[in-house]
């Protein structure tokens, strides 16, 4: 009874309070970076081939000069890279040498410094990728890292809870018979506690791409897409902070313009991970769990690593500025920037839903729920939530 009360009498006060304020447009800023940012790429084949300039590598995405021309200085690993050879352990269950293991800091010492491009890995030459001139100074800011193509092919269930506690996955490869959605998801959840305390750093995950349907089976697929949309829709759900994010380049490259050297980028249908229209959006309209753009093997042809390149680059700029304006405060709600959630809060995210002017500037895209780059129903809701004490 008391929370219909709450409810009632917050619908009075907004309704009495709406049509007397003034205004501003909420947006979200997909411009670059405006002086040059240092990014290193934590990477195997398939990120050396997607960083590589095209007229380099005949299966080159171009991502490294895509970068560049929107103001990053791009730094990767590779195979045989840093203390005791990390480089070469890149798999889901690596991530915790990486980012929680006793060696952590000496190895994301090495991370942060990186400076070179490292195209040299165990089998062949990637190509290089034209980087800005010169080099900007300081630590590497943003630190990216996807795992390769075979870490799609998953046990377990689609619906598979988190693995919490003591994970057997920890420390094991691909082919590890504990690599199942569930263990996958725990060390995902196990490594937020680093990104925590590294406010001052930007982490992006790229998602690992699909394997070609001679690769894998409908099952196996199957669950690495659940994983995925998990990674993308529900990881960073209930985490407070703008420094860490998800690109889902499996989603990506399942879908193509109608053969592997030929990408649907920029059409309203397929599947995508990009900005469009204004907002932040992951959509599949073709039921396909395989890679579309297999070159012989599982790796992406150049049609799939330029698609990925020309939907990642805005959605980075993106990411990028959501944490630079609100990256080291717990923000999700708070639209007004008074590090608390309250009634003005619920005033001024009705007033946005109805286009009537805020009559603030101070409208904080962390405040954004669901990293759709709007705000909307979803943060009306939440932050009624902590209002009434429901959360």
């Amino acid at each position: 009874m008391k929370r219909n009360n709450f409810t009632g009498v917050v619908a009075a006060v907004i309704l009495m309070t709406i049509a007397s304020l003034p205004c501003v447009v909420f947006g979200a800023d997909t411009s670059p970076p405006a002086s040059p940012v240092k990014l290193v790429f934590i990477h195997h084949s398939t990120g050396g081939n997607w960083l590589a300039d095209p007229d380099a590598n005949p299966l080159g995405g171009g991502l490294g000069i895509a970068l560049k021309n929107n103001n990053y200085y791009v730094s990767a690993t590779n195979y045989t890279w840093g203390p005791d050879n990390i480089g070469d352990r890149t798999d889901i269950g690596n991530w915790p040498e990486w980012f929680i293991g006793e060696n952590r800091d000496t190895v994301m010492a090495r991370v942060y410094s990186e400076t070179g491009q490292n195209i040299i890995g165990d089998f062949e030459n990637y190509g290089p990728w034209q980087r800005l001139a010169p080099a900007p100074g300081g630590e590497n800011q943003i630190v990216m890292f996807k795992s390769c193509f075979p870490n799609s092919y998953l046990r377990g269930n689609p619906q598979d809870p988190p693995t919490t506690g003591n994970n057997p996955l920890y420390g094991q490869g691909y082919d590890s018979e504990f690599m199942t959605v569930a263990n996958a998801k725990g060390i995902y959840n196990d490594i937020l506690t680093y990104f925590t305390s590294k406010q001052d750093k930007l982490f992006i995950v790229i998602t690992a791409p699909p394997q070609g349907a001679f690769e894998t089976d409908a099952e196996h697929a199957a669950n690495a897409r659940a994983f995925n949309n998990w990674l993308v829709n529900d990881w960073l759900k209930n985490y407070p902070y703008r420094n860490v994010a998800v690109f889902d380049f499996y989603n990506v490259l399942t879908s193509n313009g109608g053969n592997p050297d030929t990408n649907d980028a920029g059409q309203e249908t397929g599947n995508h991970h990009r900005w469009h229209n204004g907002s932040v959006q992951h959509i599949q309209t073709l039921s396909n769990n395989m890679s579309s753009y297999p070159s012989g093997d599982s790796h992406p042809s150049a049609a799939g690593g330029q698609k990925a390149a020309a939907e990642f680059v805005p959605l980075l700029n993106y990411f990028y500025n959501l944490w630079k304006q609100g990256g080291t405060t717990a923000c999700p709600g708070n639209i007004n920037g008074d590090d608390k959630i309250d009634l003005n809060d619920v005033i001024l995210a009705l007033r946005i839903l109805a286009g009537v002017d805020t009559g603030t500037s101070i409208i904080r895209l962390c405040a954004d729920v669901n990293n759709d780059g709007k705000i909307g129903i979803e943060e009306l809701i939440y932050i009624l939530q902590i209002v009434a004490g429901l959360r």
